[in-house]
């Protein structure tokens, strides 16, 4: 064997399901590959046996189910050459079974043809003597064996003959003969099943996990994945306790005084904002100023967008007075827009991580959690992806910014789903009506770290982004939507020019 077959484990090539399985497959072992038709079991294989020529190893492909054609179509398809990379041995049925004029008027013997298959396969394996081989499918050999006590003694012969060869052998099951036998769990050194999922709208969502690994330890759970061009890319469940860095957790402003003094002094570094309010009431708009007073600091950030067109986005934006296309030409700002129709729920925290880890981002801003909800298939799933996301931000000294939006516009607000408490600070957005008028009110309801303003403060949205007023201290129910003036008689906001913002225009909406 070359040098490289010494190694403890043989990798697979596929970008994530290494890591899972903790650098790979222990050599010389028997390892099982199930799931449904069209789940990505060949894709995978193709991958494993050229991950293999790569280190210098032999690869031996046994199919009993497809072509060689089919298998370069499949290769080409991912942009793949197979030729000399390893051996593609067809195990095709005797031509008496496909010339008609040869046909035998007795049933063929199963226990000839099984025998017969057998006999083949292990020629080719004597011959190509490879470190790598797959074993395409499990299920002609399920029914060539007729009764599961032949298909066990079956499986347990090709075991005992492999390991005295020293190959690491991966076989793939279609499942479609019978998906509840588990005879081959039993013999094989490890399981790792592939599932297919069709939501009711969008891309259909494929996940694995590893079932069983003997005497290994490997990340459980369910792990998304996806089938494109150049292969499968497994997004790994995302474990925050194991990554903790240590970082200054100073306070981080956002160049708006009052808002600053609002919050505390600034939003602690490497915290969990939430900004909860309903539609139109400049959520989006507060997160910017974060992100582009981060970018002002020499730091980087990233806007991960579900619920806007990019193009409206930037007009916006820049009509507020923030020019968010010019920094991200410069690159100090990361744009994403996201499709929760078609990006799963791991998918998405690996392209968020991605960003932190490799991108030096340092402020990430969620804009909406009701648009990352929407690619989650059960609000409890979406909690504990919330509670990894963010505690993996926080460890990594990464600000974070959500938002959500409320049901209703005024008077007694709902949310789709309650997580305040995974979020280290609360900011509350409303609309109040006074003198005939829509305002818009703010306030901070939680913050862990350190003291914050409990008052609540006026603010508009003008061409020069947010501008916040002093505390409405003389106001009575401005949450409730419909306050009462406790005080001295005294304008508006908006009524009369304002010493607290200078000469204003209209409200912009947001």
């Amino acid at each position: 064997m070359p040098e490289t077959a010494a190694q403890d484990k043989a990798m697979i090539g596929v970008p994530g399901l290494d890591n899972i399985l903790v650098g790979g497959l222990a050599r010389g072992h028997l390892y099982l590959l199930e799931g449904s038709p069209g789940t990505g079991k060949t894709t995978i294989a193709l991958s494993f046996l050229l991950e293999g020529h790569q280190r210098g190893e032999k690869g031996l492909y046994v199919t009993l189910s497809e072509t060689e054609g089919e298998l370069r179509l499949t290769a080409n398809s991912h942009g793949w050459e197979i030729d000399d990379k390893f051996e593609v041995f067809e195990l095709a049925p005797p031509e008496s079974l496909l010339d008609s004029e040869q046909q035998q008027t007795l049933l063929y013997s199963s226990d000839l043809e099984l025998g017969e298959a057998t006999k083949s396969m292990f020629a080719a394996v004597e011959q190509a003597k490879p470190d790598r081989i797959v074993l395409d499918s499990l299920s002609e050999i399920r029914l060539l064996a007729q009764s599961s006590l032949r298909y066990r003694r079956q499986i347990l012969l090709l075991k005992h003959y492999f390991a005295r060869n020293g190959a690491t052998v991966l076989m793939l099951d279609d499942l479609t003969s019978d998906a509840n036998d588990k005879t081959v769990h039993s013999v094989a050194h490890g399981v790792i099943r592939l599932d297919e999922l069709a939501p009711t709208y969008g891309a259909e969502r494929r996940r694995l996990r590893v079932i069983k690994y003997r005497g290994q330890a490997y990340r459980g759970g369910y792990h998304d994945f996806t089938i494109k061009h150049g292969g499968v890319s497994v997004f790994p469940r995302l474990v925050a306790n194991e990554h903790r860095t240590i970082y200054d957790r100073a306070p981080l402003t956002s160049n708006i005084a009052e808002l600053d003094a609002l919050v505390g002094g600034g939003i602690e570094r490497g915290s969990s904002t939430l900004v909860l309010g309903p539609s139109g009431s400049g959520k989006s708009l507060l997160t910017l100023h974060f992100a582009r007073a981060a970018v002002e600091r020499g730091e980087k950030a990233a806007l991960f967008i579900f619920d806007e067109e990019l193009g409206l986005l930037f007009n916006r934006a820049k009509a507020m007075g923030i020019d968010l296309e010019g920094l991200q030409d410069r690159g100090d700002l990361i744009i994403e827009q996201v499709d929760a129709a078609e990006l799963s729920p791991g998918e998405f925290a690996h392209q968020v991580r991605e960003r932190v880890a490799h991108a030096g981002v340092k402020t990430v801003v969620i804009d909406s959690l009701n648009g990352y909800q929407a690619a989650m298939p059960e609000e409890q799933s979406l909690l504990l992806h919330m509670h990894e996301l963010l505690q993996y931000l926080n460890r990594q000294g990464a600000t974070t910014f959500i938002t959500v939006a409320q049901h209703g516009l005024v008077g007694d607000m709902k949310s789709p789903v309650d997580i305040t408490y995974l979020a280290d600070s609360v900011i509350l957005l409303r609309y109040f009506e006074a003198v005939g008028r829509v305002r818009r009110a703010i306030s901070v309801i939680k913050k862990r770290s350190g003291q914050h303003e409990d008052t609540i403060r006026e603010y508009r949205i003008g061409s020069n982004g947010i501008s916040i007023g002093q505390p409405l201290e003389n106001f009575q129910g401005v949450l409730r939507g419909v306050p009462t003036y406790t005080g001295e008689p005294a304008p508006l906001l908006g009524s009369e020019p304002d010493p607290r913002f200078g000469p204003t225009s209209g409200d912009v909406e947001v």
